[in-house]
């Protein structure tokens, strides 16, 4: 009789805790973050791209589509806010990771002062892996294994070929800076042909298909497209064939008018062009075949990154998890201007400035015009805290709780850290290996996202390199470096036309002093201050 209770009770128990672990898998959900790199704010479909993005169109249209969403406007800067929930220089990347500058605030890897969204997840019973580019260090106590990251395919630096990770770099750079590509905590040669989007889809699904079954997953996926170099494969390349052969001004205009027939830019001007003085129309036939052909190419990398996440979306109906997975999206930066200048300060012998666009012999960007295009309806582009370098397109995916909309809510990248903190369950540490956490400066945006409800007003700060700027309900300061202030009401003049800082010098006084008083609270120094303590030459 004993027994037979013992045993009984031993179903029960056993029942129970089955039942327990079922009810978490399927409560907990998955959590994957998608960035894409120098990803202009209009250059997927759903912002008013020409491009063909059918995949993340569809998360869009099912979740929550922001049409004002901020970065911290250059790669390592905004994978440290994202990464942190803190702004880039109270993580320690205030500039670049590649500048050994002798500064906290500025010493181009995460201090110890914060913990990562992986560290976080990890902690709370997520499985964590990362695919794509880390970007936060690249001596091995940074590498993204020692950041809360369990199993991660890694690209430790901040550009390289789409066709291989061989050096690309020429002697005019510092030192240190080899290409690495890590596997969890070793460094790995990639001998094989691979074009490196592909890559990492690949790397990440081969990651969730080794995991452990029942057990929540964080996927951290972190494209390098369509950051320079333009490579791309011939047959995206063709399906943009003379696409752009009307010219940068002409494909402007009209994603400009797509936007207002989606409603993300109804009370906004088309801003003028950053380089009024250069016309398609003076630019010979020769001359504007190349100039379109890197625009095709530039389109087929964003195009073959949509394929990608295409893919994950089938692999993750296929592992039977994708209802219960949040998916979030968004750029690192605004589009990037840079063009064969890349030839001059980076590049090796092994590529050619006369090489065919997208080819592997091939090295640079598509220059100040097409960031243009991609930057859509905005001035300037990457590296500025003008709107075109700080914009960024962002989505939110997760039918079971977001219903579909389109958000006008201001958010900026620091918000994603507490809003998978809230939606998975997890705790942030107030301390961490014995070592006081900075608090969050992010906010939640699960309201917003499953209610649609009204954030309240508050400041976000932008610096990188004494660009600068602070966002303050509609009002926007904004200074690019050495220039004086410029003050900007976004809701009239929502791309920067109007500058209005002689008009109300009691507003822009008052946003001076609250941005000076946030860079002395956090010891952000003017950059002709702190480039003198590097030992890189600027």
């Amino acid at each position: 009789m004993n027994k037979a209770r013992t045993m009984l009770r031993l179903g029960v128990l056993w029942f129970l805790l089955s039942s327990s672990t079922h009810a978490f898998a399927q409560q907990t959900p998955n959590i994957i973050v998608i960035l894409a790199d120098d990803l202009g704010y209009s250059d997927l479909g759903c912002y008013g791209s020409e491009i063909q993005t059918p995949n993340l169109d569809r998360l869009a249209r099912e979740g929550v589509q922001f049409a004002r969403f901020y970065n911290n406007a250059r790669c390592c800067p905004s994978r440290a806010a994202l990464m942190t929930g803190v702004y880039p220089h109270q993580a320690g990347v205030g500039a670049m990771t590649d500048t050994a500058i002798p500064i906290p605030e500025y010493q181009g890897f995460l201090n110890s002062s914060v913990v990562t969204m992986a560290t976080v997840l990890k902690d709370a019973g997520y499985a964590t892996f990362l695919s794509g580019k880390w970007h936060l260090g690249h001596t091995p106590e940074h590498w993204p294994n020692k950041r809360g990251f369990q199993h991660c395919f890694a690209f430790l630096n901040g550009a390289a070929s789409y066709f291989d990770f061989k050096p690309y770099r020429s002697d005019n750079w510092p030192p240190g800076n080899q290409l690495i590509v890590v596997k969890d905590d070793t460094p790995i040669q990639i001998e094989d042909d691979f074009y490196a989007t592909d890559l990492y889809t690949e790397k990440a699904m081969e990651m969730l298909k080794n995991r452990v079954r029942g057990k929540p997953f964080f996927l951290y996926l972190s494209y390098t497209a369509p950051h320079w170099p333009l490579h791309a494969l011939p047959e995206d390349i063709s399906k943009y064939r003379g696409v752009y052969d009307q010219g940068w001004d002409q494909v402007r205009k009209a994603r400009f008018k797509r936007q207002q027939q989606l409603g993300i830019m109804e009370q906004t001007t088309l801003s003028e062009k950053s380089d009024p003085e250069r016309n398609w129309d003076e630019l010979d036939p020769a001359q504007k075949r190349r100039k379109a052909s890197l625009m095709e190419v530039y389109a087929a990398m964003v195009d073959r990154m949509d394929q990608n996440i295409g893919v994950l979306l089938g692999f993750l109906r296929d592992q039977e998890v994708l209802d219960n997975t949040a998916i979030f999206f968004l750029s690192d930066n605004g589009a990037s201007t840079a063009g064969n200048m890349v030839f001059s300060k980076y590049t090796h012998s092994r590529f050619s400035p006369e090489a065919a666009p997208g080819t592997p012999e091939s090295f640079g960007g598509y220059g100040n015009h097409w960031a243009n295009v991609s930057n859509t309806p905005f001035r300037f582009a990457k590296s500025r805290v003008h709107q075109g370098g700080i914009a960024s397109p962002f989505i939110a995916w997760f039918p079971r709780k977001y219903q579909p909309r389109l958000s006008f809510q201001q958010s900026h990248i620091t918000d994603l850290m507490p809003t998978l903190v809230s939606l998975s369950g997890a705790a942030y540490p107030q301390e961490y290996s014995g070592k006081p956490i900075k608090p969050l400066q992010g906010v939640d945006l699960n309201p917003v996202l499953n209610q649609g409800a009204e954030m309240a007003i508050r400041p976000l700060y932008f610096e990188h390199m004494s660009n600068a700027g602070l966002l303050f309900g509609d009002w926007k300061l904004v200074r690019h470096r050495g220039k004086p202030w410029e003050l900007y009401h976004l809701a009239m003049d929502g791309s920067e036309t109007l500058d209005l800082s002689k008009n109300h010098p009691e507003k822009l006084n008052e946003l001076i002093e609250m941005f000076n008083s946030w860079t002395s609270k956090n010891n952000i120094l003017p950059w002709e201050k702190v480039i003198i303590t590097s030992p890189y030459k600027f």
